[in-house]
């Protein structure tokens, strides 16, 4: 079992202080320690990323995780180049998929998204190119993350900036919250809480990272 150390914070049964989002489930202590918020730059994995994100909608984060594997089976690995050639034949064996969310217009969406992202990425060398420019200043960002802080950022103006372009861009299921979500999962921005093992970690990635230009 682990205990509430600080409002936001668990100690767990390894001794480290997290976030508390991830419980004890093992699926979710790995992506909060290993992932969620370590930067990215492989256009695969942003793609992956932000569609995993739409399909969240409405759901939990630990539904999508434990049938991540089965989304990267049905859509190439998130190869937004072969996903881009999608056609009816694979909606309806994907609206069959039991490993996956059948919901038609997630599906519909990440195919049209997966054109979108062929055009971006031939616009700007590289999805990575374009979502990075998105970062934000840190002197907008909040001096310290703590749980009262996190909860207040569901969408920012930057999150709200971004959602806009890529809806005039033809992107779906892409709305403010969900593009902050995706910022958080790609370490644009670090939400670790301040006392957190892993803020610290995040940070230090991210100050080594080299931004896609």
């Amino acid at each position: 079992m682990s205990g509430q150390i600080a409002e936001g914070l668990i100690l767990a049964t390894d001794g480290r202080a997290r976030c508390f989002w991830p419980g004890d489930d093992p699926v979710y202590i790995a992506y909060h320690d290993n992932e969620w918020g370590m930067p990215v730059a492989d256009d695969r994995r942003l793609f992956e990323k932000i569609c995993l994100e739409g399909f969240q909608s409405g759901l939990s984060w630990l539904t999508i995780l434990r049938k991540r594997e089965n989304f990267r089976r049905a859509f190439a690995d998130f190869d937004y180049e072969t996903v881009a050639g999608f056609g009816d034949g694979e909606i309806s064996a994907l609206l069959q998929d039991t490993g996956i969310i059948r919901h038609r217009g997630k599906i519909e969406a990440t195919i049209n998204n997966a054109r979108r992202a062929r055009e971006m990425a031939e616009e700007y060398g590289s999805l990575g190119a374009f979502f990075w420019k998105w970062e934000p200043d840190p002197e907008a960002r909040p001096p310290v993350i703590d749980y009262a802080t996190l909860r207040t950022l569901g969408k920012t103006a930057e999150s709200t900036a971004l959602s806009k372009e890529l809806k005039r861009r033809g992107w779906s299921f892409v709305g403010p919250t969900t593009a902050y979500a995706f910022m958080q999962a790609m370490g644009m921005v670090n939400d670790h809480i301040a006392g957190c093992f892993a803020h610290e970690r995040v940070e230090r990635a991210r100050a080594a990272f080299v931004r896609p230009r």
